[in-house]
């Protein structure tokens, strides 16, 4: 006789339900899982950063039900946006205008239809994140050398999620895709990132801060609405950080130092941007595996305090970027409603 299930198990099976986006899970453990098993083999490093363009081609592909005509133009384009970023980097003014530009693009696109900006978000994020990435801490030659290995190793991650939306198109009868209407207001929002993206850009470059793309990264997700939705958005992302990067800094203390543990944790990283209903769960647990990655990797002594600063230097910069527009919107609107004096 079949005991019966607990209303504690139960519960707990409902809140991970909720919580957890287990379709997407499984898929983007398809298309991300064998770039880590690549960086086992190959010893190289570079390999575990085609999980964030897996994951970024896999994002809106599931999201818009894109056919894989789409995906190959979402691939083209992450790829071009990377590689003017990448050769802009050691022009600092021209990096920091290229990096600005990338954000007003992400949002003008949604003129053409509001989901365009998933669409927009998922080239700008892994192109500016790969393009600091690839840089840091590195010689120029090394810089390339990973680049390529990247750029070359590309169309796996191209030819996973292209898999993944045939293989779902043949057997769920996927729908069409759509990207909505047009957004009624898509140049303020636009603005509003590039000012953000480019005061964000232009201090990383000027302080020369680590993880640069971590405050253009903020800069650019703050700016979501008006200032309210884009307030609430910044207090998610710090208390995600302030919650997962010292918990993940701790966890990393006390386990030892290995590469299987930093493949793991970047692998756990890059699964949360897909794999939770809430933003702040997702952020806080990417945050926590981001900072345990750093110390599996011995080089954690200042990522909490950098991946904190770095969180509310850019999504400041958003907010006063957005209040900025508004209030410069508002006056231009009663300046037009106003009758002739």
């Amino acid at each position: 006789m079949n005991s019966p299930i607990s209303p504690s198990a139960t519960n707990l099976r409902d809140l991970l339900s909720r919580e957890i986006k287990t379709a997407e899970l499984l898929r983007a453990l398809i298309v991300v899982g064998p770039m880590v098993a690549a960086y086992f083999i190959a010893r190289e490093t570079a390999l575990l950063n085609l999980g964030l363009v897996a994951v970024s081609l896999l994002i809106p592909a599931l999201r818009q039900h894109f056919p894989p005509k789409v995906i190959v133009w979402h691939y083209l384009a992450i790829l071009v946006t990377f590689a003017a970023l990448f050769l802009a980097a050691p022009i600092k003014p021209l990096f920091a205008v290229l990096t600005a530009l990338a954000g007003f693009l992400a949002v003008a696109g949604t003129r053409y239809g509001e989901h365009f900006r998933t669409l927009g978000n998922w080239v700008f994020i892994p192109a500016v994140y790969l393009a600091c990435e690839v840089r840091e801490g590195v010689s120029t030659a090394e810089a390339l050398r990973h680049a390529g290995v990247v750029v070359a190793s590309s169309p796996i991650a191209l030819a996973l999620v292209c898999g993944i939306r045939i293989y779902d198109q043949r057997g769920q009868g996927d729908a069409a895709t759509s990207f909505g209407p047009p957004a009624a207001e898509w140049f303020l929002p636009a603005l509003a990132t590039a000012m953000a993206v480019f005061a964000a850009a232009a201090l990383v470059e000027i302080l020369n801060l680590a993880q640069g793309q971590w405050v253009m990264w903020s800069a650019a997700s703050v700016v979501v609405g008006d200032l309210s939705t884009s307030t609430d958005k910044l207090k998610q992302r710090t208390i995600g950080a302030f919650v997962g990067v010292p918990l993940g800094f701790l966890a990393g203390i006390v386990l030892p130092q290995s590469r299987v543990g930093y493949a793991l944790a970047v692998l756990a990283a890059t699964l949360t941007l897909i794999s939770f209903s809430r933003y702040i769960l997702g952020f806080g647990l990417r945050c926590f595996f981001i900072a345990l990655a750093a110390s599996f990797a011995g080089g954690a002594s200042g990522i909490a305090e950098e991946r904190i600063v770095n969180v509310l230097i850019g999504g400041s910069f958003g907010l006063i970027a957005v209040a900025l527009t508004e209030i410069v919107w508002l006056r231009i609107m009663r300046k037009a409603r106003s009758p002739p004096g």
